[in-house]
């Protein structure tokens, strides 16, 4: 009998019917209809650099999936890193 290999499981999730696999490190939350979080992150941070394109991302990704996640915590974690933002670039 041959051994499973992580390989082996990872090419059986890219492998399976769905476009999108399901695993740990894609859990649905992140997903938009055909747009992954981190696709919809690097276009908005694109021309950003440090805390700007931290706390950018962080606001998006926390109102991204508040719905299918965290609910209300989430949106004021978003309020929080947007607050932080502002900080930041009232100090320029």
């Amino acid at each position: 009998m041959k051994e499973t290999t992580l390989k082996d499981i990872i090419e059986s999730q890219f492998n399976r019917q769905s476009e999108v696999p399901v695993s740990p490190t894609n859990p649905g939350h992140y997903r938009q209809g055909e747009i992954e979080c981190i696709d919809a992150l690097t276009a908005a941070t694109i021309n950003k650099t440090g805390i700007e394109a931290v706390c950018t991302a962080n606001a998006i990704k926390y109102l991204w999936r508040y719905e299918a996640k965290g609910g209300i915590e989430d949106v004021r974690k978003a309020q929080w890193y947007i607050n932080r933002l502002i900080s930041e670039l009232e100090k320029k």
